[in-house]
């Protein structure tokens, strides 16, 4: 068991530093509404990732290629991204109330529950995500016999780690609040926005154009060996 747990430290890690849409989120929410705010946000984002490792658990090897082969869910996805980031960008307003940053009001359950449902949702349409969780399934399933305890404790582990490296993220933005003056507020939105963009349009690419896409990949692959990086 004691290896399991090693296993999925690293991978956990790996998971905490993907660069994305929920990554950004996740420390503009920090900064911004508090360390409380972000948790329940995470909380909802690892709640989508157990479901997709369940979902991912109950299937085989067989959907991981049927969801390459249906692009339609990449454009889905990536669709709604797309549309939430320009949403927030034209929402944006240059005239950003003068609150002291250092006082969050509390919150209600209302936001509680807003925050963990914005999170899950967020992280629920990058289909990527359940791909992820079919690859470590398939990848280290068989070493470990399929057994069901042993999956459970290397996921678990993987699970804890990023939500632990995920509590550093949230408390090093938070310390940068006091950095935030009205103006970088708004152009932090405004950029993180575009990233949500940006992220959206690179899953909707893998839709439209996969066979193109798969090789970009695999010329990338070439020019930087996986081997090379262990």
């Amino acid at each position: 068991m004691f290896q399991d747990i090693v296993a999925g430290i690293p991978l956990g890690i790996l998971l905490a530093f993907l660069l994305g849409p929920v990554f950004f989120l996740l420390l503009e929410t920090a900064a911004l509404k508090g360390i409380r705010a972000a948790i329940f946000f995470d909380i909802g984002v690892i709640l989508a990732d157990i479901v997709f490792l369940l979902i991912a658990y109950f299937s085989t090897s067989k959907l991981l290629n049927r969801i390459k082969d249906e692009p339609a869910l990449f454009i889905f996805g990536g669709s709604i991204l797309v549309v939430y980031g320009f949403i927030t960008f034209i929402k944006q307003k240059k005239e950003v109330p003068h609150t002291d940053l250092k006082e969050f009001k509390k919150l209600k359950k209302s936001d509680v529950f807003g925050l963990i449902v914005k999170g899950f949702l967020l992280n629920f349409v990058n289909i990527g995500v359940l791909g992820f969780w079919l690859g470590l399934i398939i990848a280290f399933g068989p070493a470990m016999d399929m057994d069901p305890q042993r999956l459970l404790v290397f996921f678990t582990s993987i699970i804890i780690t990023y939500f632990l490296i995920d509590m550093l993220k949230i408390i090093l933005a938070k310390r940068l609040n006091h950095k935030l003056t009205p103006t970088r507020i708004y152009k932090l939105k405004r950029s993180i926005s575009v990233v949500i963009i940006v992220c959206g349009l690179i899953m909707m690419s893998k839709g439209i154009f996969p066979t193109e896409i798969d090789k970009f990949e695999h010329s990338v692959e070439q020019i930087i060996p996986l081997d090379s990086l262990d």
